[in-house]
């Protein structure tokens, strides 16, 4: 897949394209029906498939200061786009000027001239331009006057809600990773760089990787079971593990920290870049009264930690590089189908 950024003087991979347009934080299954839909119309007219996104993300802009959101960010993204088949993704800089664009001079100027659309496919709530003036009905006129064509998504869900990053995020916060791997598809991911540490799970038996969260969400603080993917040899290694994500009340707090100890794993990990999925949440975290406790906390954990995941082994795929592609045709697949 190719990256470019802004919409002046594109490369020829990025005109002529079929293009989902949207923020897409999450690429929940709603997002993947929008994609799912261009991908169709693009084998229809032989077109690139391509997405234009936003970065940074527009609530970044209006709510600066707030603590991190995104489900996804940039970097989880691009990798989650690719698995899906996108040939092109078209990142447009969000900042104040680009927030100023009048609804018109986005579907004219960027859509129509400078990113030439073959078509465009939007949710049925997309806003767009100065105020969010701008809505699927404005883009379809603009579509006809500019010679692109458009197509509205309806309504995704369950039956009883429609899927939403929102709800994903309110999910994750409370802990419940059924209900937002539902939503998104998949089981949840962060990933990041291995950081040193204060070496304290090596010295108890337990050693782990250190990884700041930075733009991402963060979910309840406790201990959970996870899925660790490391790159090697050009694909993805994955290994079970268990996880605290929190400030390590037994050691005097500080600042939210995700630890990771891989289970049944040697090797150097320092400075490799990460991949954790969020399987179970399986306890709050807890403050011990010493460090012989805390232990046999961590002990029991890993084992049931160790339990789950050899019995979730045997469910359907609920993993992004499992799952993702196969989406494009409908027959993606939540735990348990």
């Amino acid at each position: 897949m190719r990256l470019v950024r802004g919409f002046v003087d594109p490369p020829a991979a990025a005109r002529g394209a079929v293009v989902a347009i949207g923020n897409f934080d999450g690429l929940h299954r709603g997002h993947q029906a929008i994609v799912r839909t261009a991908w169709q119309t693009a084998r229809r007219h032989g077109a690139p498939l391509g997405v234009v996104t936003f970065e940074p993300h527009p609530r970044t802009l209006f709510r600066g200061g707030e603590p991190p959101f995104r489900l996804t960010p940039p970097r989880a993204k691009l990798r989650l786009l690719a698995a899906l088949g996108v040939d092109v993704a078209i990142a447009l800089r969000f900042d104040e000027r680009f927030a100023a664009t009048p609804a018109e001079g986005f579907a004219n100027d960027v859509l129509g001239r400078g990113l030439a659309v073959r078509h465009a496919v939007v949710g049925y709530d997309f806003a767009f331009g100065h105020r969010r003036r701008g809505n699927p009905a404005l883009l379809t006129r603009a579509g006809s006057a500019h010679g692109y064509g458009v197509t509205i998504v309806d309504p995704q869900g369950d039956g009883r809600e429609i899927f939403a990053a929102s709800r994903i995020r309110d999910f994750l916060v409370q802990g419940r990773l059924d209900e937002a791997g539902a939503e998104l598809g998949r089981f949840w991911e962060v990933e990041g760089r291995v950081r040193r540490g204060e070496a304290r799970g090596r010295t108890i038996g337990f050693p782990t990787a250190n990884i700041d969260l930075r733009e991402a969400l963060v979910p309840a603080l406790g201990v959970y079971a996870v899925r660790v993917g490391a790159a090697a040899a050009g694909t993805t290694r994955w290994h079970d593990g268990v996880a605290n994500l929190g400030r390590r009340p037994t050691f005097g707090g500080g600042g939210v920290l995700l630890e990771v100890h891989l289970l049944d794993f040697e090797g150097d990990l320092y400075g490799r870049r990460l991949r954790v999925a969020f399987v179970e949440f399986l306890r709050p975290e807890m403050r011990f009264a010493g460090i012989e406790a805390l232990r046999e906390r961590i002990a029991e954990d890993r084992d049931r930690a160790r339990a789950l995941l050899a019995e979730r082994a045997r469910a359907p795929g609920w993993f992004a590089d499992d799952n993702l592609p196969a989406a494009l045709d409908g027959r993606g697949r939540a735990r348990g189908a």
